[in-house]
């Protein structure tokens, strides 16, 4: 059978995490050779995703000096694509429903790989910026439709070590694209930077493809039906629980971006004065994130949710007030705890997400996914704001807020049981 084929199931069973009849053995369990085809499909799914994505984060100080550009349009490269991606995941994640998961993630890792390497060769801003904008539309077959493949077909038991594992996934790609960038870029150009991170996420993008195994719980429809996907929406809008999962994938997802674009422009000034190596390398942080995710993901497991999305988003906040320093050790000490508080908060808010989502784990998704990446966009660039016309502190200060707001969230979502 084709590995696009789903098994056709009655309804009841679609949903493992709702259906206590169905055969455990049907589900990938942790330690069995599926589980573990699974969660590394899924890791370089995630790892392709989020290097294409974040590769020109630490390029914005040299676009800004390139093509003449201030600092809040010059991370217009990275909030095009995030934007793009924001709403390409709704209708991703409805097509989804009709034409598989798997070749549908195959098909948007690839093409975006392809148009990363044109952006790598456009000569002006503008072309570089519809390469980018492209990148992000195609991309959208990604991260919903690996949530909800997870949801699907992972115990749920494990989903939340398997959900930790793909988002560990992200942060080794966000790492890599932004360290790797670096060193690249100070060795090469930019461009030949692009170019390589584009081939790698291709082979990705292969090994992706010949991992993953079919799906067993998915249930294709055969009919795209437009009303019924926004009355499915419209309806998990209205849950008790999963509003206030997607503001905090908005607003944690918003502060990471915030300091993450402008943290460059700072560490290039006085009193730092970092090459865009050092840079980069401050970035490696991210593999902080890769153990925090995979971590969160089994406490939340098996201590619950509310209290490890606590912890993440309070572990956040130190981390930004840390980045007030004068001291290099202490920024990058800051840096470190933000990244750890962030991938922990989205590890958990996003298996949380796939266990709310009842029997339309995809629309869920893409509903919170349409939220995180609105929050890269949208709060990302609204933070260059901030930086030209206060600095580093008024940067900071806009970060602590959004993780106040998320703070509240979650200490609604706690109250209500969910």
């Amino acid at each position: 059978m084709s590995t696009d084929t789903a098994v056709l199931l009655p309804p009841a069973c679609s949903d493992p995490a709702l259906s206590p009849a169905a055969a455990p053995a049907s589900w990938a369990e942790a330690g069995t050779s599926a589980y573990r085809r699974i969660s590394l499909a899924l890791f370089l799914a995630g790892f392709a995703t989020f290097s294409l994505l974040y590769c020109v984060q630490p390029l914005l100080p040299l676009f800004a000096a390139d093509f003449h550009i201030g600092a809040a349009t010059s991370a217009m490269a990275l909030s095009l694509s995030t934007g793009c991606l924001a709403f390409a995941i709704l209708v991703a994640g409805a097509l989804s429903e009709n034409l598989g998961r798997r070749s549908l993630m195959f098909a948007s890792m690839a093409l975006a790989a392809g148009l990363n390497l044109a952006a790598s060769m456009t000569p002006d801003w503008h072309g570089l910026l519809v390469a980018r904008a492209l990148e992000g539309l195609v991309l959208g077959g990604v991260p919903a439709v690996a949530m909800a493949y997870l949801a699907e077909e992972i115990h749920p038991a494990g989903l939340g070590r398997a959900m930790g594992l793909y988002v560990g996934g992200t942060a080794f790609g966000g790492m890599i694209g932004r360290v790797g960038m670096s060193m690249l870029t100070d060795l090469y150009s930019w461009r030949t930077a692009l170019a390589v991170v584009s081939v790698v996420d291709l082979l990705a993008a292969i090994g992706f493809l010949l991992l993953l195994p079919p799906s067993r719980h998915f249930v294709r429809r055969r009919q795209f039906r437009l009303a019924g996907h926004f009355r499915t929406w419209g309806q998990q809008l209205r849950h008790r629980g999963l509003p206030w999962l997607f503001a905090i994938g908005f607003l944690v997802m918003g502060m990471f971006v915030t300091v993450y674009n402008y943290a460059g422009f700072r560490l290039m000034q006085a009193p730092f004065n970092l090459s865009q190596t050092a840079i980069g390398l401050i970035f490696s942080a991210y593999l902080f994130g890769i153990v925090a995710s995979s971590t969160a993901g089994i406490h939340a497991d098996r201590h619950g949710r509310a209290p490890v999305l606590l912890t993440g988003i309070a572990l956040a906040a130190l981390g930004v007030l840390l980045t007030l320093s004068a001291s290099v050790v202490l920024v990058i000490g800051g840096v470190v705890l933000l990244t750890i508080g962030f991938f922990v908060a989205h590890s958990v808010a996003s298996s949380w997400v796939g266990r709310l989502g009842g029997q339309s784990k995809g629309h869920a998704a893409s509903l919170y996914l349409l939220a995180y990446y609105l929050g890269s966009s949208v709060l990302g660039a609204s933070g260059g704001w901030f930086w030209e016309h206060a600095g580093w502190p008024a940067v900071a200060a806009f970060a602590l807020l959004l993780l106040a707001l998320a703070l509240v969230a979650a200490l609604v979502l706690r109250r209500r049981g969910e």
